[in-house]
């Protein structure tokens, strides 16, 4: 079953499509905000806080494909509100970026990810995080961070680039 017509299930009150919701979304929501968290326990608060936050503005989501953006932007927005009030997030030493074809699994170390990352502007390090962590398309990281496509993909090529520079010089 899509994720709109899971949305359309909860929007007539069934509670078993929520629950298939947030477990099918729970686990990527959680590894984002880990991500952007230094917290673990802040993290799996704002995971829980994006699915409040989701079930009550369910009314403002317009169906169409977009519910992975949709629900990312939501996370996003408040990683965002939490980082001003802290420093930003180290990857947890656990957590791999899914995909070996992506060019951050090419990093053997997890402290030279951490710095790589870390050299990033922040738009630059969240694209990054988006497109290879969290396998969002170009489409989605601009509704994830409202910015246009174009601006996703360069935000992209450009932390790559840099990446790829700072690697070459150590």
């Amino acid at each position: 079953m899509s994720d709109d017509e899971l949305i359309n299930r909860i929007r007539q009150g069934d509670e078993a499509a929520a629950e298939e919701l947030i477990r099918r979304w729970y686990p990527s929501i959680l590894r984002y905000c880990r991500w952007r968290l230094r917290d673990g326990e802040a993290a799996a608060d704002l995971t829980q806080e994006t699915f409040l936050r989701l079930f009550r503005s369910l009314a403002g989501y317009r169906e169409g494909g977009g519910f992975k953006g949709y629900l990312f932007s939501i996370a996003n927005r408040l990683c965002t509100d939490e980082n001003q009030k802290a420093p930003l997030y180290p990857l947890e030493n656990g957590e791999r970026l899914a995909d070996v074809q992506d060019p951050l699994g090419q990093v053997e170390d997890r402290d030279e990810l951490r710095g790589l990352l870390a050299g990033l502007p922040p738009e630059q390090r969240e694209a990054v995080l988006l497109r290879f962590g969290q396998r969002l398309s170009y489409r989605d990281i601009a509704k994830a961070t409202g910015c246009n496509i174009r601006t996703a993909q360069s935000r992209v090529k450009y932390a790559l680039n840099a990446m790829k520079k700072r690697k070459s010089h150590e």
